[in-house]
Formats: C-alpha cells, sequence, structure tokens
C-alpha cells in the first residue's frame, strides 16, 4: 500500500498543479455530461492559464524578492526564525509520512461530505492538499503520532471546504467567477479575522468612513489611478525604498525602473490570465449545472480551485503591494517576534484576497486586516517555529545557512494549524475531538444561516423587483 502511495505522490510531485489540474478538469467534465471536445478544450485552457497566472506571479515574486533582500539589508535586521517561502513548505509537506496519505485522504473527506450533502465543493485542486498535509505533519512532530497527524489533517480538509462553502457567494459576486469557490487554507483562514476587524471598523467614526476601492481611485486620480499605472506608482515607491542607498546612481535607477514596470505587469497581466481561466471554467460550470439539475433539483456544485484565480484583482494586489514595506517593518519592532521575513513576501495577495468580498473591495480596510493578520502571524510563527524545523528534518529538507528554525508565511503564520497543534499537545486524542465537534458545530451554524440569508435575499429581491 505504501508503495502504491509513494507511487501516486511522486506523480503528483512530478507533474505539478499545472498538468493535474487540466487532467482532473477533463474528467471532471466528462462525468457531468460535457462532450469529449468542449471538456478537452476546457482542461488544456484553465491549464494554459494557470501556467499564465503562475508567470505572472513568478515575476513577482522575483521582484517582491529583491526589494525584500534590500529592505532587508537597509534595516540591518537579524533573526534565527528565517522565512524559507511555501515551496520549501509544500516540500516539507509532501515529504512527511502524512504526506504519503493526503491524497486518498482528500478526496475521501470531500466525496463523504459531498455525498451527505455537508458540502458543496468538489475540489480539484489537488495540489494544494499539500496545506492539509503540512497541518497534519505539525501533529505528526509534536505527538509522534501518525493516526494523529491524519485525522488532524482530515478535520482541516473539511474546515477548509466549510469556509469554501461559507465564502463562495461572495467571492462568486465580487471576482465574477460564477460556479467557482476558493477551499484554499492560505487564503480562507482570514475571513474570521476579517469579519471581526470589519465589524470594528463600522464603528469607529470617520475611518468607517473611509472608502479607498477600485473604482474612487480611478475616478478621483483619473489615468493614474487605473491599474496598471497604479502598479507602475506602487513599484516606484517600493523600488525607492530598497534601493535609495545604492552607491551607483545609474544601476539604482536602473532597478527602480525594473521594478516598476514589473508590477505594472503584474496589475495588467494577472486579470487577463483569469479571464482566460474563465472561459475554460464556462463549459464545466455549464454542465454541472445540468448534470445537478437532473439528479438534485435546485442543487449546486461548486468547483473548489485555488486562490490564484483571485489574486489578479486591483484591490487584491494594491493592498498586498502596500503590505510588503508594512510586513518587513514588523519584522523589525514587533517585541519577541524571531522572525525575519524573505521568501514569501510574494504571497501576501493569497492572503489578503479573501478580505475583498467581506470590505467590498476597499483597499485601505485590507491593508488594515492585512496587517493585523501578518501580525498576528508573526506570534504564530515564532510559537511554530520548533515544530516546523523538526517537521523539515524529519522529511529530509536542509535548513538554510544561518538559521536555528525556518517558518513561511503560508502556512507557517497561519491560525488554524497553531490552534490545531495546541489542541493535540495539551489535550491529546481529546483536543481532536474538540477540534472535530467545533467543525460540525461550524457546519451547523453555516446551514442554518445560509438557509436563513438566502431567504431573505430572495425576499429583498422580489421587493426589489
Amino acid at each position: 500500500m505504501d508503495t502504491i502511495l509513494t507511487d501516486i505522490k511522486g506523480v503528483i510531485d512530478g507533474l505539478g498543479s499545472t498538468v493535474l489540474l487540466p487532467v482532473f478538469i477533463f474528467i471532471f467534465a466528462i462525468i457531468l455530461g460535457a462532450k469529449p471536445g468542449r471538456a478537452f478544450r476546457a482542461g488544456i485552457t484553465i491549464g494554459v492559464a494557470f501556467i499564465g497566472i503562475n508567470l505572472v506571479i513568478g515575476l513577482m515574486w522575483t521582484s517582491l524578492s529583491d526589494v525584500a533582500q534590500a529592505i532587508v539589508k537597509n534595516t540591518g535586521i537579524t533573526r534565527d526564525v528565517v522565512d524559507v517561502g511555501w515551496p520549501s513548505a509544500a516540500a516539507i509537506a509532501f515529504g512527511s509520512s502524512v504526506g504519503l496519505w493526503i491524497i486518498p485522504v482528500g478526496i475521501i473527506v470531500n466525496l463523504v461530505l459531498l455525498l451527505a450533502r455537508l458540502t458543496r465543493t468538489l475540489n480539484v485542486d489537488v495540489w494544494n492538499f499539500w496545506h492539509f498535509a503540512f497541518v497534519g505533519s505539525l501533529v505528526v512532530a509534536a505527538t509522534n503520532s501518525l493516526v494523529y497527524g491524519l485525522i488532524a489533517a482530515a478535520i482541516v480538509v473539511a474546515l477548509t471546504l466549510l469556509f469554501a462553502d461559507w465564502t463562495a457567494k461572495g467571492v462568486q459576486r465580487f471576482y465574477e467567477v460564477p460556479g467557482v469557490s476558493v477551499p484554499h487554507l492560505a487564503s480562507a483562514q482570514i475571513v474570521p479575522i476579517a469579519i471581526v476587524l470589519n465589524w470594528i471598523i463600522d464603528r469607529i467614526p470617520g475611518i468607517n468612513k473611509i472608502n479607498i476601492d477600485n473604482n474612487t481611485i480611478q475616478r478621483r486620480l483619473g489615468v493614474f489611478g487605473e491599474p496598471v499605472i497604479l502598479g507602475l506608482i506602487i513599484g516606484l515607491v517600493l523600488g525607492a525604498i530598497a534601493y535609495y542607498n545604492v552607491p551607483d546612481r545609474g544601476t539604482m535607477i536602473t532597478n527602480v525602473l525594473k521594478t516598476a514596470m514589473n508590477l505594472a505587469a503584474v496589475m495588467l497581466l494577472l486579470p487577463r490570465m483569469v479571464k482566460i481561466l474563465m472561459e475554460g471554467l464556462i463549459p464545466v460550470s455549464e454542465a454541472a449545472r445540468t448534470f445537478v439539475q437532473k439528479r438534485a433539483g435546485d442543487r449546486e456544485i461548486l468547483i473548489g480551485l485555488d486562490s490564484a484565480i483571485l489574486i489578479g484583482h486591483p484591490a487584491a494586489i494594491s493592498s498586498s503591494l502596500i503590505l510588503v514595506p508594512i510586513a518587513i517593518l514588523l519584522s523589525v519592532i514587533l517585541p519577541g517576534s524571531r522572525v525575519i521575513l524573505f521568501a514569501d513576501l510574494a504571497v501576501i495577495p493569497f492572503v489578503v484576497a479573501m478580505t475583498a468580498p467581506i470590505v467590498k473591495g476597499n483597499v485601505f480596510r485590507m491593508v488594515i486586516i492585512g496587517t493585523v493578520t501578518l501580525a498576528i502571524g508573526f506570534y504564530v510563527a515564532t510559537a511554530l517555529a520548533p515544530l516546523f524545523t523538526n517537521a523539515a528534518v524529519s522529511a529530509g529538507f536542509k535548513l538554510p545557512e544561518n538559521a536555528a528554525q525556518i517558518t513561511s508565511i503560508v502556512d507557517g503564520f497561519l491560525w488554524v494549524p497553531y490552534v490545531m497543534v495546541e489542541l493535540v499537545q495539551n489535550l491529546a486524542a481529546i483536543g481532536l475531538a474538540v477540534a472535530a465537534i467545533l467543525v460540525a458545530i461550524g457546519y451547523w451554524l453555516y446551514r442554518r444561516s445560509a438557509t436563513n440569508w438566502e431567504l431573505k435575499a430572495g425576499a429583498e429581491e422580489e421587493a426589489a423587483a
């Protein structure tokens, strides 16, 4: 059995999301009754779109990594917990004992919840199952129990599907992605924080009136408020902060202008890539709608995708670029934090993207929520760093030089792994039972409130008509 699982994991690791996703989309579309030709074209189009998205994200990654290195050098900060980036975290998660089992565990939990009508999301984003394996690997590092790790991972699968269903309507409307949900733990975990902070901001006089969304920016700034120009301006500012003290003025100007143009390109190209993705999803969504109507009446099945489909929105990118220097500043000023950021600054768009529907694209509020979330994350990362490092060593990961311990924004900064680890460390099996009960209560509350909300929304639409 272990040999089979190892072979499956090897195929997953080798192919990656850009090959696996089209295959799963094609199979899913055929099962739903789409014609083979349309299903094949849909899968290829979606794969091409994700390749384009990854290329643009890679451009952003390179630019922000260079900026981060320069800013860190300028500040002279040193910490013993080093951010190694999400690719390293994913490799550690899939390389762990939980990573060997996470794909069948994730699929089984998803199918059971679908058949039980507890979720509407079919998560085809199998590559990102590593987030579940990561939580499980931390639990294994804390308890030395594979069983505990697998149970913890299964609970997080269920929690992530709950988040996906809970946020689906808002995501679909704000980002204009019909038939889709986002079962991506790194993005979904900010939702409870965003709801609480948005409620608090609503009750602060003066602050609650500030609304800086994309439409407001464009209306007040004209051409300078267009996403591509906004990316250029933010790039100029970030470049100036990073490279102001480069001795050679020519090199300094070149670095600043390259940063500006690269981020302008990101602001323009990411939305285009998402449009291509949606073109590929249309046939699948239509087939899913027809399939469900024939067999389950008005029940809706959502396609669970990577939150990469969200980060092309100007609100997500703009707020994230503003948060880059804020995150580095937090590295300097937060008392008790031992973390220095480096490799994962480019994933901040993934962290904050799900706040946009909650705050209606208000970049000001997204920056506030993102700042608080990152501040919490520094302390979570400091607490989890020993387990993160132990899991890495167990998976055969080589630690960077001068790093006593390691972390990453994804998933080392997230409250979900921290809560799970704390429950298991303090209560063992009872902690897992408590986590499962809390998730079950979450499903019950969601199903109850979602029904009420949909009835209320329908009444309001009828009244408006």
